[in-house]
């Protein structure tokens, strides 16, 4: 991703997912047509932030290699240099893993 020259505008973030367990806890192997996409991936480019009302600049609180979770829809799909990448809103994230 790092050759890409795609720089999210705003408050948006590129995220790739991270691939989920394929099978449970109890050693059952989960084909690949019962399973979910995970909500869970890693932030590989992220813009400069949004601005406030008075038009200051306010930094994302994520950072380029920071794990997050995001909601099951959250986001648009979009390929990037050969890669399935998520482009979203830092707002439909939840959290930082880790």
């Amino acid at each position: 991703m790092a050759s890409t020259s795609f720089r999210p505008l705003h408050d948006r973030v590129v995220v790739k997912r991270v691939e989920s367990e394929e099978k449970t806890k109890g050693g059952i192997i989960i084909p690949d047509t019962a399973k979910e996409k995970p909500a869970e991936g890693e932030i590989v480019a992220v813009g400069p932030g949004a601005r406030d009302e008075n038009g200051k600049a306010v930094a994302l609180d994520v950072k380029v290699g920071d794990r997050v979770l995001f909601g099951k829809w959250s986001g648009t799909e979009v390929k990037l240099d050969g890669v399935d990448l998520l482009i979203m809103k830092e707002a439909d994230i939840m959290g930082i893993i880790g």
